[in-house]
């Protein structure tokens, strides 16, 4: 597929600044979306960052056992940021004691010596709660310090319906979230945490003796599938967050992710059925497509009252768009920039934008910036730019 780009003066400056990244409309396909038994759900192509269909999205829901992507985010940024470490051993509270022999277990004990690594892995793998209470305790110092921290964290990562009472899911009038949060939740965990991300592909873990499965079939069901968690309640149903990775075709060497979120399913094969069957129609009605690469230029327009004449602008990081299949080759890429460009401009800084279209219509939009710095030039230099631009057509 060829792209091609044409310029032309951005309406607004502050328009473009706000920009800051991708901005994409739904990716609709000719062929619907499965039949779903969830009571909500929806796929989402984490590369492109579009999502692809759903169901009930905002629908106010229990999010059970997801509730511990929210635990384990946190946990993953104390362990990023170093207050804490794997290997760092916890003596857990009399807390631990307190959960219910229904609900799901690593198997700790108050008072024994456990390393934050056994405990991530039974939380993760095991859905434990109990790990999640004693993780919750050390990094928030309580479980109520943390909860607090959970609601600060949906607030920050724009969780729009999301509240937290606990750290481990159990069933409360004010504990709720939606599919479409979980879905923005996952993400944010699938990119924010590429070092830790892969412990949710691990298929079983044994802590006290004691081997336990991850619940989560579709780690043996596709290959491609490496994450990410399950939920069950009596109130909540089954729920499932899941997610593949694939190659990229038109991409040698990068992979497309999709997403999958389904919940209130009535039954443990319907979660595993109808997420499969959510990743599978998103591979197979849609594709993926780079727009631009990495540091890639898209222009080198004139740059005024700098030491250069000319900037090179485009984009720091792969820029990627998800069509329904058949449309791949009518996709254009149509750059705006903010003219004229005078300097100073600094490595990074936005100066304009690019929209997709395709058949009249624009699919998505990101940012352009300047892929250098480029300083004011001399007295003399800018002095007459500053003339040459009065006879410039604004």
């Amino acid at each position: 597929m060829k792209f091609t780009a044409s310029l032309s003066r951005a309406a607004s400056a502050a328009a473009l600044l706000s920009a800051a990244s991708l901005v994409s409309l739904p990716a609709r396909a000719q062929i619907p979306p499965p039949p779903m038994t969830a009571k909500a759900w929806t796929i989402i192509d984490v590369t492109s960052g579009q999502m692809l269909a759903a169901g009930n999205p905002d629908a106010r829901i229990e999010p059970a056992s997801l509730t511990k992507i929210m635990t384990t985010y946190l946990v993953f940024e104390a362990l990023k940021d170093k207050r804490i470490s794997m290997e760092q051993t916890v003596l857990p509270s009399e807390s631990v004691r307190k959960v219910g022999r229904d609900e799901s277990r690593t198997f700790i004990e108050a008072g024994k010596p456990i390393s934050v690594h056994d405990l991530v892995y039974g939380m993760i793998v095991q859905s434990g709660n109990d790990a999640s209470i004693a993780l919750a305790e050390l990094v928030g110092g309580s479980q109520a310090g943390f909860v607090e921290l959970m609601n600060r964290g949906a607030q920050r990562l724009g969780l729009k319906s999301t509240h937290y009472t606990n750290v481990d899911g159990l069933t409360d009038p004010q504990h709720y979230t939606t599919v479409a949060d979980l879905a923005t939740l996952s993400t944010r965990m699938i990119k924010d945490f590429p070092e830790f991300y892969s412990i949710y592909s691990v298929k079983s873990f044994t802590y006290n003796n004691i081997r336990q499965p991850n619940r989560n079939r579709l780690l043996s069901l596709d290959p491609t599938v490496d994450g990410l968690k399950t939920g069950h309640t009596n109130e909540a149903g089954y729920c499932l967050v899941s997610s593949a990775s694939r190659p990229l075709p038109n991409a040698p060497g990068v992979s497309r992710r999709v997403l999958s979120v389904v919940v209130g399913e009535p039954t443990e094969r319907a979660r595993v059925q109808d997420s499969l069957s959510a990743l599978n129609y998103a591979y197979q009605n849609f594709d993926t497509l780079r727009v631009y690469g990495a540091n890639q230029a898209v222009a080198t327009p004139k740059i005024w009252k700098g030491k250069e004449n000319e900037l090179k602008v485009g984009v720091k990081r792969d820029q990627f768009i998800t069509v329904p299949k058949g449309m791949a080759d009518k996709i254009k890429p149509v750059l705006e920039l903010r003219e004229p460009l005078v300097a100073p401009i600094a490595d990074g800084a936005v100066v304009g934008a690019v929209k997709v279209v395709a058949d009249g219509k624009q699919l998505a939009e990101f940012p352009v910036v300047a892929l250098s710095d480029v300083p004011q030039a001399g007295i003399i230099g800018r002095a007459w730019d500053a003339l040459r631009l009065m006879f410039v057509k604004k």
